[in-house]
């Protein structure tokens, strides 16, 4: 059977060698007679996998002491609320960066939380850009800001300076670069694009900013008391999270994320660089902040679109529609999408506009 190369902004591609490990692993793991999804999760074997993950993150990331790794479900969405109900402490004012959709939507969740102030906002420009400085307010009791806009394509490339804690939606670039966690009080991110499948998001928490949860919060959204029991404070997405850690140690073998980064950069340059040469495709966002992951694009005549897709499929290109509050196409190239899955969209992009261009 060929493999199909995947655009999707997520669930997305996972490496074909973690795919493979993982069927050879799905009747028996490691000799044990079960495979992961039937394990307790109180057993060694999954204990002993939950560890193995929770390492390997730390290896690749250079995670400081002082900083919690938890394994959590509910999906970043979730944690629009659980970061406000957490980080708070009583203070009930928060400030957020405005740069897109996922944004807007964490705001929206917050101010049924907190006094929510809008530190920076790229609204001005149809958020395609992302603004670099922020205007906090010092009794605030974090400021957040998504790292990267999925749907619009829009990536910071050098941490915002900050004079109260950092939080950071970092879902659709998590891993595809290195990161300076120390700068941050609380990095969060979907696993679904870079990571593993849906059903895990990987939460990375300053230890001093946990432990006084608003009142009335659940105890599943606690960060302490998830923290204290391991991330199995109820039982955990456990085969999502055996998934991300051979997607860890996939990462490892590449190289870590030095390496990784490289390939990023190669493959998002191919891409770019055909669009800033065409009349006929055309991507919105400031140069300096276009996503390597996330590249939205329309057409000359959005009447194309519809065969665009169709032509795509047929060359073995799904998921190119762009998110239904946008239009136009997005190709999503994250970690696992090789070199030849963009080569052969710039390809076939190139075919399409001397057809129709």
């Amino acid at each position: 059977m060929s493999r199909i190369f995947n655009f999707s902004a997520g669930p997305a591609m996972l490496p074909a060698e973690v795919l493979a490990r993982a069927g050879d692993e799905m009747l028996d793991w490691r000799g044990s007679g079960m495979g992961v999804m039937e394990m307790s999760h109180r057993g060694k074997e999954f204990i002993g996998i939950h560890a193995e993950a929770e390492k390997d993150l730390r290896e690749l990331l250079a995670v400081p002491q002082g900083y919690k790794v938890l394994f959590l479900q509910g999906g970043a969405t979730l944690q629009f609320a659980q970061v406000p109900m957490n980080l708070l402490r009583g203070r009930g004012k928060a400030d957020y960066v405005a740069t897109g959709e996922w944004s807007k939507k964490a705001i929206r969740e917050a101010r049924a939380y907190c006094d929510v102030h809008i530190a920076a906002s790229s609204e001005d420009r149809n958020f395609t850009y992302a603004p670099k400085t922020f205007s906090t307010r010092k009794e605030a009791a974090y400021v957040h800001f998504c790292s990267n806009e999925t749907i619009g394509g829009v990536e910071y490339f050098e941490i915002p300076k900050s004079g109260i804690p950092l939080v950071a939606d970092a879902s659709s670039h998590f891993l595809s670069r290195p990161l300076d966690v120390s700068r941050f009080g609380l990095i969060y991110a979907g696993a679904q694009k870079n990571v593993g499948p849906a059903g895990i998001t990987i939460v990375l928490v300053r230890e001093d900013l946990i432990g006084q949860p608003a009142k009335g919060t659940p105890s599943v959204m606690d960060y302490k008391a998830q923290a204290d029991a391991d991330s199995m404070l109820n039982t955990p997405p456990s085969y999502s999270i055996y998934i991300a850690g051979l997607v860890f140690k996939w990462l490892k073998q590449q190289g870590g994320l030095p390496a990784i980064e490289k390939k990023n950069i190669e493959k998002s340059k191919l891409l770019y660089d055909f669009l800033d040469g065409s009349a006929f495709f055309h991507n919105p966002v400031a140069k300096e902040d276009r996503s390597r992951m996330n590249v939205p694009f329309t057409l000359k005549d959005s009447k194309l679109d519809e065969e665009f897709l169709k032509g795509a499929a047929q060359e073995g290109m799904v998921q190119l529609k762009g998110h239904r509050s946008v239009g136009g196409m997005r190709a999503s190239i994250y970690n696992a999408m090789p070199l030849e899955g963009v080569q052969r969209l710039v390809s076939y992009m190139k075919d399409f506009e001397a057809k129709h261009g």
